[in-house]
């Protein structure tokens, strides 16, 4: 019998296929595409075309290019990815996260020329694409997931106000020079008080934000599409345009065609820092989005696969008039909603967008400026998140300034220059963990199995002579020089002559060479005060390390032992009965 839902098979059917074909999960699915798909499939894609349309080309005017080039990124990356895309239901496209980091470049490169613009754009594109690709190759996926979650909503927040307040003059009809978001909002400002607002712009704009914000809960009501096909009628009906209300215009009738975008002149070094910074952002949020709905399906999504379709929808985009775009946290739902079951819907949806860009081009033309606005801004209010910053206040403080420190880097020096910041902050915080570890000095505590820090429990009982130290984290060049401090600062600290060092090194997952020569440094200052150097727990890749380092034969095979008790039990049999008087009675071997 046919199932409705898809089947283990063919949800595993891209990841099992042998050699390239693996590389086209697309082409894998059609093995096992149930006729019964095929209906539900046409229907969502046709669901999906009508916000495809208003959607696109809102977010090519937020990102500096003319809007039809919003349709040319919609249909191109929707084919590309149907075959090299990895996730059954995703849909690509124009975003609003991605608006102002591209916004940001083509304002500076591209000279208020629209040619120009769609160049630069393009070329990011492209570069996004190729960035997406080899990582996926290289097996990189992870990459995004250094980010974490408080950075990553610090630098979205500040790429949503930057959104928001680039989409500000268009619902007033003002035109300001690009020069930050802090900045471009005080321009407006003195612009509206200087008397240069078209209110009629403003009505139709905040009208149809409004709209789309009320409309917003009945989730079955293509709530954008209402709102730009009443505000086109209204501009079309009291003939608005005639007093100051901007409208896209005449739209080119036809396809996207194949060329390679060039800018003259250009700023290669912002085109290629523009670039990654998209497909940092494109891959982290589709990463997300796409284990979400995976999830559902009750399936895996191999994440440098879906970096690898990622990169072919940019390619694509840029070898096609395009721009660099992400997967859609609005255009899924609604795909997913309407009964989508493949990447056919998303095929239906850029064919449907093709046929009205052949068909019917002008039923555009008096679109407002400031309704394609007022779904940008409805869009970028979607990406603020302020709940979850609420909890990470409460729990961890420092976390949210962090978060916040993240927001005001985008929010005062631009999309660009906030990403850079924030990976910079997720370096710093990285390493900042791993600089700075705990550690501990442990002993037994009665009526507890095992050994504890003696900090949490200072009646516990250390054994004369022994000295067991913890380190919480892998040993590499930036705590290396910590360690050997906090462990000798331990021996000088101990209550008793100490004989033997014992590391509990379960928690050290790594060793670089770095490390490795302090290790032998250690070594040789504790020989030289005659006290044994042991490790305990190390777990095999780490020793293995050590052994291609030399080091095995500097400490001795025998000092690394299996657990922390065993390297006790060794300790008490060589120095006897005395060191034993010392543990907690009912503790002794």
């Amino acid at each position: 019998m046919s199932s409705d839902r898809p089947t283990p098979e063919g949800r595993q059917a891209a990841n099992t296929a042998p050699g390239w074909f693996r590389w086209l999960p697309g082409l894998g699915m059609l093995k096992t595409y149930q006729a019964s798909w095929l209906p539900k499939d046409l229907a969502a894609g046709l669901v999906l075309t009508t916000m495809l349309v208003p959607v696109g080309i809102a977010y090519a005017e937020a990102s500096g290019v003319p809007g039809v080039y919003g349709l040319y990124a919609t249909i191109v990356p929707l084919l590309a990815y149907a075959i090299f895309g990895p996730s059954r239901i995703l849909v690509l496209g124009p975003d609003s996260a991605l608006a102002a980091p591209i916004l940001a470049i083509v304002v500076q490169v591209a000279s208020n020329d629209p040619s120009r613009a769609i160049a630069v754009a393009s070329m990011m594109a492209i570069v996004s694409g190729l960035f997406c690709i080899v990582m996926g190759l290289l097996r990189l996926g992870f990459i995004t997931e250094l980010l974490s979650k408080p950075i990553r909503y610090g630098y979205m927040n500040g790429i949503a106000l930057a959104v928001l307040i680039s989409q500000l003059p268009k619902l007033f009809a003002i035109s300001i020079d690009e020069q930050g978001p802090l900045r471009d909002l005080l321009s407006l400002v003195n612009a509206i008080a200087d008397g240069k607002a078209n209110w009629y712009s403003f009505a139709v704009g905040a009208g149809s934000l409004v709209l789309i914000l009320l409309l917003k809960r009945f989730e079955k009501l293509p709530s954008i599409l209402i709102a730009v096909v009443l505000a086109t009628l209204c501009v079309t009906v009291f003939n608005l345009d005639s007093v100051g209300v901007k409208v896209l215009g005449k739209i080119p009738q036809g396809l996207p065609t194949f060329a390679l975008p060039w800018a003259s002149d250009a700023d290669l070094v912002k085109i290629l820092l523009g670039g990654c910074a998209v497909a940092l952002i494109s891959f982290a949020d589709t990463s997300v989005l796409s284990r979400t709905f995976a999830a559902r399906f009750h399936s895996r999504v191999d994440p440098n696969q879906e970096m690898v379709g990622l990169g072919a929808a940019n390619l694509a985009a840029g070898f096609f008039q395009g721009f660099p775009i992400s997967s859609s946290s609005s255009r899924t739902p609604v795909a997913e909603a309407a009964g989508a079951k493949t990447q056919l819907t998303g095929v239906v949806g850029a064919l449907a967008v093709a046929t009205l860009l052949m068909a019917a081009p002008n039923l555009m033309r008096y679109l407002p400026n400031s309704a394609l606005a007022a779904v940008v801004i409805a869009a970028a209010l979607g990406l603020f998140e302020i709940a979850d910053l609420k909890r990470i206040y409460r729990i961890q403080q420092w976390e949210f300034w962090l978060s916040l420190a993240c927001f005001a880097g985008v929010a005062v020096f631009g999309a660009i220059p906030g990403i850079g910041m924030a990976v910079a902050i997720a370096i710093i915080e990285f390493l900042w963990d791993g600089w700075r570890p705990h550690f501990a000095v442990l002993g037994r505590v009665e009526g507890l199995r095992g050994y504890h820090d003696i900090k949490r429990y200072p009646h516990a009982t250390r054994i004369p002579g022994l000295l067991l130290f913890r380190w919480d984290a892998p040993l590499f060049f930036a705590n290396a020089e910590l360690f050997q401090e906090r462990l000798l600062e331990a021996v000088e600290e101990s209550p008793s002559p100490v004989k033997w060092v014992v590391v509990a090194a379960e928690p050290v997952t790594s060793v670089d060479v770095t490390s490795a020569d302090m290790l032998r440094e250690l070594s040789r200052i504790l020989n030289e005060r005659s006290i044994a150097f042991h490790f305990a727990e190390m777990k095999d890749p780490v020793r293995d390390k050590l052994r291609r380092f030399g080091l095995i034969d500097v400490i001795g095979d025998e000092r690394f032992h299996p657990t922390v008790g065993s390297a006790v039990d060794d300790y008490l049999d060589k120095y006897g009965s005395a060191s034993e008087e010392a543990l907690p009675h009912g503790q002794r071997s």
